[in-house]
């Protein structure tokens, strides 16, 4: 356990922010963030929420090191290979920062464990690569009233949107049903700028972070979009759909 002086030191620049000081980083000590998949989104937002301090952190991925994630997924290196991800993204949060608690999960997220998985932690980040999960993330994150931060990216191009349950638009408001399988491109297929997922991966972290923080400034009922070849943000207001299946007056998805 790192002593008060040398906590002092480590978070000093942060503590400096009026918006954090010593209240705000106790927050975040005593904060607990659930990232769902530790690629090229979830890589990122894991690296800075150690190094801001935030106390425990869970990750969940049940993938090994591939060569064709090295250009994007910068928790990994090539001595990495075959390793599973979980073990080796432990291992380096805890070597950023010794006096965080890492919890792994080397499973992939499904209706059979994921209230399980969200029910524990005060904020969860999608950080998978596929419309399945982020649909059952968003229905579960909605059915447990636990705030997340969805995203995705592809080509040049990244989105997210921050879910309040209860209070804002959530996926299904935008994207109601998930595309059948196969019928839209992926990064598999089409590609993807390796620094695209990094920059929409630590806007995660840093909405988690204010949303532990508690402020009020966070991409709820906005879907924020950004265009990497043209470096261009665009927002893109979003509202509650009152019939939606999930979040809805009427809901029909009551269940995993």
């Amino acid at each position: 356990m790192k002593t008060s002086e040398e906590s002092a030191i480590r978070y000093s620049r942060q503590l400096l922010l009026k918006e954090v000081g010593n209240h705000g980083q106790e927050r975040l000590r005593a904060s607990r963030v659930l990232i769902i998949g530790v690629g090229g989104l979830g890589s990122p937002a894991a690296i800075y929420l150690a190094a801001a301090g935030v106390g425990t952190i869970g990750i969940v991925d049940s993938d090994v090191v591939e060569l064709s994630n090295l250009n994007r997924q910068i928790m990994y290196h090539s001595g990495d290979l075959s390793g599973r991800k979980v073990t080796l993204a432990a291992q380096k949060l805890r070597a950023i920062n010794p006096d965080i608690s890492v919890r792994q999960y080397p499973t992939r997220a499904e209706a059979s464990n994921l209230s399980s998985l969200v029910v524990d932690y005060d904020f969860v980040i999608d950080g998978t690569d596929n419309f399945s999960s982020k649909f059952l993330i968003n229905d579960a994150c909605v059915l447990h009233r636990k705030p997340f931060s969805h995203a995705g990216v592809l080509g040049f191009t990244g989105q997210t949107i921050t879910v309040l349950p209860g209070q804002s638009a959530c996926v299904r408001c935008i994207f109601g049903e998930p595309p059948p399988p196969d019928s839209v491109p992926s990064t598999a297929t089409v590609g993807v700028f390796g620094a695209v997922p990094g920059v929409i991966g630590t806007i995660q972290a840093i909405e988690a972070m204010k949303q532990v923080l508690g402020r009020s400034e966070l991409l709820t009922d906005t879907l924020l979009t950004w265009d990497a070849l043209r470096m261009t943000f665009r927002k893109v207001a979003i509202k509650r759909n009152l019939r939606c299946p999930v979040c809805g007056e009427h809901p029909s998805i009551v269940t995993l």
